[in-house]
């Protein structure tokens, strides 16, 4: 499978807070897929909770989310579900 990349915008209000990460890396977790996120040139582990923090994107930002391996597509769509959603919180 080829690796696969998309932008997205954060959308909820507080941005890719403490929460906000920690449901994006318990999502990367469910795949075996290499996945990572990369801010303004910065690129983050999306398995890893301190560097996705580290990319600090508040509302409004654009991430690029990449994904490479045998279930990549899923991984994505379901991050990206998970980021269009803005995490479930309040986007206003």
């Amino acid at each position: 499978m080829e690796a696969l990349e998309r932008t997205f915008t954060i959308v909820n209000r507080l941005g890719l807070h403490a929460r906000a990460a920690a449901r994006l890396v318990q999502t990367a977790n469910r795949f075996q897929s290499e996945i990572s996120v990369s801010r303004n040139g910065q690129n983050a582990n999306a398995k890893s909770i301190m560097g996705v923090l580290m990319l600090a994107a508040a509302q409004g930002s654009t991430v690029a989310v990449r994904t490479d391996g045998a279930d990549g597509a899923e991984a994505m769509e379901a991050i990206g579900a998970l980021i269009e959603s803005g995490f479930g919180e309040d986007t206003g």
